[in-house]
């Protein structure tokens, strides 16, 4: 009796001549990039290094195409934004050392947001590796450790035949629901010796899925069906799993009303009739939910953004769908079921019960009519037509990448994304510098449209040098850059708790004049004229920087009391 996993597939007799007969001057990089490229993957990101010379001399003689950042940090970023754009493991090659840790607040970032990143970094040589002192240089006692909390699986290569199956491991974990960053390492003198392996022809790396329980969806379907008062919170794990069509089908079916994470932003149409938008940080919003029967979370742990800090006390039942199993029930009990967001949605629409209840939408529209009216009452009309016009200016199915500053907290709860997986901030970790070298990241995998980044004058200067990248590669970035003099969210922070501010004022350089010595046009613009300069940089091919001088506030939260 012969069995499926019994079956091993023939090499042809062109692909023997070649296992027998590898070309010459091959090393353990070429192990890599071929792996890489068998497995699917058609770009790199990264930044060499003295240890990693043997990966990057191996990319000359491979069809990958790298785009190499300036700061290790951003390329982790950029890759990051790569992930979340294709759907594949971006690949980051970095060296020993201080590369590898530079790009640890961007693979924190990948992991609060489950964007795949496959990082590849050299190590020390072989020698070196147990914790002993040698005196390589970039040495550490076990680098693997410094990545050991942050990513979803380490990988650590000592011989040449290791390499093809290391990176297989990786690739799956880093697509294996919830999507993430891994780490693998290979020593400097493995990389660099010369290899006898045959090419690498092809890749078997199919990420395992996590479908749920049948018994916990069938109660689910069951409370749902008989609520009197659902409502579902939508998170980024709905965007991650492409399953927001899904999401519609049920929010329709049991006319439940939906509100939408920061990270879930696109997960539902934003004029839907059972829309709840995003403002899940307003105190109307929160009564709603706490007020809802039976509460659905779909790719959310319920952190502190997505519980108007943590001051949402449900007082219904609360199904949690979750794929990271350490946020299920992590913060208020529930049915918890542990499951890819897009095959646990579906089978609640094959089992679920439709509901009618023809007052749900109006239940929206009163929740929807009482933020506007807190909004419109602490007079933000500069906040809110910078954000509209920015709106109006962005292409409809543009991407857009938002770092932490005051335009971006009114984003997550006043933006239309337009659809699933078009907006990203750096909500997950909270890292400045996220917004350009992610769009940078996002304009080198999909070239078709033109990317927005946003940022504040204090989170620009973290990614300043990749004005560089963005003109050597000539990707279609728009930057829009909010000058406000400093940090301008903890300049409100620390006035409103101690009266006034430390720390938070800088000096910053001409941004136009800077962006324009490294060829990159820039403009100066001013609220009234933000929309026609945004929307003209948006439709001129390659890098462009547009300075916005204003002092933005926040509206005023409601989860102090």
């Amino acid at each position: 009796m012969t069995h499926d996993h019994d079956l091993v597939l023939r090499p042809t007799p062109a692909q023997t001549e070649a296992a027998l007969n590898p070309p010459p001057g091959r090393n353990g990089g070429d192990l890599v990039v071929e792996t890489l490229a068998g497995l699917g993957a058609t770009t790199v990101f990264g930044l060499p290094g003295q240890h990693a010379l043997g990966m990057f001399d191996a990319l000359r003689r491979s069809d990958l195409r790298y785009v190499g950042l300036r700061v290790e940090n951003n390329a982790g970023f950029a890759a990051d934004a790569y992930g979340r754009i294709t759907g594949e493991a971006a690949p980051l090659l970095l060296s020993t050392g201080p590369g590898a840790l530079t790009s640890l607040a961007a693979l924190q970032e990948a992991a609060a947001a489950s964007a795949p990143v496959l990082a590849i970094s050299s190590q020390v040589p072989t020698a070196g590796l147990g914790g002993g002192r040698h005196g390589y240089l970039h040495e550490l006692p076990d680098q693997a450790a410094s990545f050991r909390g942050v990513v979803k699986s380490v990988h650590t290569v000592r011989t040449q035949s290791q390499i093809p199956s290391a990176i297989e491991a990786a690739w799956t974990s880093a697509l294996t629901a919830p999507h993430g960053p891994v780490w693998v390492e290979i020593p400097q003198d493995v990389l660099l010796a010369e290899t006898s392996i045959p090419v690498v022809t092809g890749g078997d790396a199919f990420p395992e899925e996590l479908p749920p329980r049948p018994e916990l969806t069938a109660v689910a379907a069951d409370l749902l069906s008989r609520a009197a008062r659902p409502a579902i919170i939508a998170g980024g794990g709905v965007v991650r799993a492409d399953a927001s069509g899904k999401l519609k089908q049920l929010a329709e079916l049991i006319k439940a009303p939906v509100v939408t994470t920061p990270g879930g932003k696109g997960a539902f149409p934003w004029k839907h009739p059972l829309s709840l938008q995003s403002w899940i940080e307003d105190r109307h919003t929160t009564d709603f939910l706490e007020d809802a029967d039976v509460l659905l979370v779909v790719g959310s742990g319920l952190g502190e953004l997505s519980s108007n800090y943590h001051t949402f006390k449900p007082r219904g039942r609360v199904v949690q769908i979750e794929a990271d199993l350490g946020k299920l029930e992590s913060n208020h009990p529930a049915l918890g079921i542990h499951a890819d967001a897009r095959l646990a949605l579906q089978a609640l629409l094959e089992t679920v019960s439709e509901r009618q209840d023809p007052g749900a939408p109006e239940r929206v529209r009163e929740v929807l009519a009482k933020v506007g009216e807190r909004i419109a009452a602490q007079e933000l009309t500069l906040e809110q037509d910078v954000l509209a016009s920015v709106r109006r200016a962005l292409p409809a199915d543009s991407p857009s990448f938002w770092d932490m500053t005051i335009l971006a907290y009114w984003a997550w709860s006043a933006f239309d994304a337009q659809g699933p997986n078009r907006m990203h901030s750096a909500q997950g970790a909270g890292g400045l510098g996220y917004a350009f070298p992610a769009a940078l990241g996002a304009a080198a995998a999909d070239p078709t449209r033109p990317v927005l980044a946003v940022s504040g004058d204090g989170g620009a200067l973290y990614s300043i040098a990749e004005l560089a990248t963005a003109r050597q590669y000539g990707l279609d970035v728009t930057w829009l850059i909010v000058d406000d003099g400093g940090y301008g969210i903890l300049r409100e922070y620390m006035t409103d708790a101690f009266g006034e501010a430390t720390a938070t004022e800088l000096t910053r350089p001409d941004y136009v004049a800077l962006a324009e010595s490294f060829g990159v046009p820039g403009v100066r613009t001013t609220p009234d004229s933000l929309e026609q300069d945004l929307a003209k940089a948006l439709g001129t091919p390659g890098p462009s920087v547009v300075l916005l001088p204003a002092v933005l506030r926040m509206f005023a939260p409601t989860h102090l009391g």
